[in-house]
């Protein structure tokens, strides 16, 4: 039979409350809602979500003009655009918390680029890169109808 130490005695209980704390931890850790990058907290890369909708092209949004929301840093490049997305942030925000569209249809996450996008029926999409998106394109009502359906899965892995 062994015998503990009193340092090993000592620790006993740190070694239990830890392994406690594994287990309840979750097997994965749900995705992030929105895309912000590896080393970011900015959504759509730092551009105005609301101006896709007011300008129809990507604007950057400013430092001066910002909302937490989702768990990002959304960015506008005015007082006026930033209290439209306050107002009504679901409304302006990409779909698939910006993933990628066309990923988000075959079922997996991919960052999604704010150059490459499209407004549909009143809704914001983004894609990975130009390739992407010309594929997206060919089916894009059953591509959305897809990812729609994914979208719930992937959000949850």
């Amino acid at each position: 039979m062994t015998t503990l130490s009193r340092r090993g005695l000592l620790a006993l209980p740190l070694a239990v409350a830890a392994a406690a704390t594994l287990r309840a931890a979750p097997a994965r850790a749900a995705a992030d809602p929105v895309y912000t990058g590896r080393f970011s907290s900015l959504a759509l890369g730092g551009y105005d979500a609301v101006a896709y909708f007011r300008e129809g092209r990507p604007v950057e949004g400013s430092r001066d003009h910002t909302v937490e929301w989702n768990g990002a840093t959304w960015r506008f490049a005015s007082a006026d655009n930033r209290a439209a997305f306050e107002a009504d942030p679901e409304g302006f925000a990409p779909q698939y918390g910006g993933y990628c569209a066309w990923a988000t249809a075959e079922g997996y996450r991919a960052p999604g680029n704010p150059d490459y996008w499209r407004i549909v029926d009143g809704k914001l999409y983004v894609n990975f890169d130009g390739n992407v998106q010309r594929t997206w394109e060919t089916d894009i009502p059953g591509f959305i109808a897809r990812a729609d359906a994914n979208w719930p899965g992937i959000l949850a892995d």
